[in-house]
C-alpha cells in the first residue's frame, strides 16, 4: 500500500527565535531551514556597487536578515515544503503570527532573488520592483547565486566567479 502524505518531519510548522546562518539560511532550535524559493548571494560572493567596487553581497543578505530579526523581536513560524540535497528543511518562513513572508522581503529589499526553478514566479513581482528601484544587489552588478556555485565548483575562485558572469542591460 502507498500513502501519499508528507513525511512526518515535515508535517509540523518550526517554531522559534530565528539565528542567521546565511542570506537564506536560518536556524530554529538547532535544526537548519533553507528559505523556500529564493537564492541569496553566496557568504563569499562579491557584486559591485554602483561605483564597480566590489563588496561581499552574500554577508550583506546575511546581515540585513539579522538586523531583520533584530529589528521584529517576534517568533519565526516556517512551513516545511521539502528537503534540499543536504538535508536541510526547505520552508516559507513567516516573521510573527501572522507574519510578512520572509523570503518576499529578502526579494523585495534586493538582498535575494526569486527562484524560479522552485517559486514559479512567487516573488517575480517583488523583484521586478528592487530591480526597478535599484534596491541591495540590483544598485550594481552581480551573478546569480546559482552561476556563482557552479563557477565556483568548477574551481573558479570567488571574483572570477563573482564578476559579472551575466551582463545586465
Amino acid at each position: 500500500m502507498s500513502v501519499l502524505s508528507a513525511p512526518a518531519a515535515l508535517a509540523d510548522d518550526i517554531i522559534g527565535q530565528a539565528s542567521v546562518i546565511d542570506g537564506d539560511t536560518i536556524e530554529i532550535h538547532g535544526q537548519r531551514i533553507r528559505l523556500w524559493g529564493i537564492d541569496a548571494p553566496e557568504s563569499d560572493q562579491l557584486c559591485r556597487n554602483d561605483d564597480s567596487k566590489l563588496y561581499q553581497c552574500g554577508r550583506a543578505a546575511a546581515t540585513a536578515l539579522a538586523r531583520l530579526f533584530w529589528a521584529i523581536k517576534r517568533p519565526v513560524t516556517c512551513s516545511p515544503v521539502d528537503r534540499d540535497q543536504y538535508g536541510r528543511t526547505v520552508a516559507t518562513c513567516s516573521l510573527g503570527t501572522p507574519g510578512a513572508d520572509i523570503g518576499h522581503w529578502l526579494v523585495a529589499n534586493g538582498h535575494a532573488l526569486d527562484w524560479p526553478k522552485y517559486s514559479k514566479g512567487k516573488y517575480e513581482d517583488a523583484q521586478r520592483s528592487a530591480e526597478k528601484t535599484n534596491l541591495g544587489i540590483w544598485v550594481g552588478s552581480f551573478a546569480e547565486p546559482w552561476q556563482y556555485r557552479t563557477c565556483m565548483k568548477a574551481g573558479g575562485r570567488p571574483a572570477a566567479c563573482s564578476d559579472e558572469a551575466n551582463d545586465r542591460p
